[in-house]
């Protein structure tokens, strides 16, 4: 059975004025995409800065998360590394805390070859009982997890059991579709390709909109599922401005931004991220007109 079918929102992590995690605020954060509609929550990912994240903030943010959503969703905790014996220590404490899932990112910089990514996602899933879907971003990490070897991985090992594709790349995607049959479960990390994705087989999408418009990329998901394709084609088309404007700069910069727009606090930007330029951020308050969210 998949971790989750549907939208899930790649949450972001909200920070006081000083720097620190601002779990007040997170929590209305969670209890308002819950309300909204949304499928799971992954928590501690790329839109949640967890990058520039100490261990300690890393996993009490996903402790905090788990405890706030209570079972009433999947929480998917992100607890990827370019370190092997990092991400072990990341996914073992998170099952500790009662996440559903991880989510493992692609090790970045050292550039794995693909027998090396298969050794360092089989450790780690051998740490851990619950299960694994691989996040396969090459735009961020500088190394693809070709379609093969994400239908080895989760042939061979029995906790990975899907893959996150963020590449962009729809032959990719389709040549692993017709590779995988079920023994992968597939979910777009690109927000303008759910429709696509759905379409040869995907289970659904992490979702960057999802933190501004949970109702609406649930909706476009849960559409597909129940055969309405044309409803579901719809949302996916009306959503293209906004999505286009939410990546005019990278990823969490907009979003957080159109979340302050939409009055939720979610304080500063982790350095070296910077508040959005004000030409882009004049583009998404239109676009966020034009979507209805403002």
């Amino acid at each position: 059975m998949a971790v989750f079918k549907g939208a899930a929102v790649a949450i972001t992590t909200p920070f006081k004025v000083d720097g620190s995690v601002d779990f007040e605020t997170f929590g209305e954060h969670i209890e308002s995409q819950i309300k909204g509609g949304t499928d799971a929550i992954v928590v501690c990912g790329t839109t949640g800065e967890a990058s520039t994240l100490t261990h300690e903030e890393h996993l009490d943010c996903i402790k905090y998360c788990v405890e706030k959503v209570a079972g009433r969703i999947p929480v998917i905790a992100g607890t990827g590394s370019n370190c092997t014996e990092t991400a072990v220590y990341l996914s073992t404490e998170a099952e500790k805390y009662g996440a559903d899932a991880l989510l493992l990112v692609t090790p970045y910089y050292n550039k794995a070859t693909q027998n090396g990514l298969k050794e360092h996602f089989t450790i780690v899933a051998e740490s851990v009982k619950i299960p694994i879907i691989l996040y396969n971003i090459p735009g961020r990490t500088g190394v693809t997890i070709q379609p093969a070897t994400v239908v080895d991985l989760c042939k061979k090992v029995p906790n990975i059991v899907g893959v996150k594709d963020a590449t962009g790349n729809l032959g990719m995607i389709m040549e692993l579709a017709a590779m995988a049959g079920d023994d992968v479960d597939i979910y777009s990390g690109n927000d303008d390709q759910v429709l696509p994705l759905l379409a040869v087989g995907g289970k659904g999408v992490i979702s960057v909109l999802s933190n501004i418009a949970p109702r609406q990329v649930h909706d476009m998901c849960a559409k597909f599922f129940e055969g309405d394709i044309e409803g579901s084609r719809r949302l996916q088309f009306e959503a293209l401005d906004i999505i286009s404007a939410l990546f005019c700069e990278v990823n969490p910069i907009p979003v957080k931004h159109a979340e302050k727009v939409m009055k939720i606090n979610n304080g500063v930007l982790r350095r070296p991220l910077t508040d959005m330029e004000s030409a882009n951020a004049a583009r998404l308050e239109k676009a966020m007109k034009d979507y209805g969210l403002i």
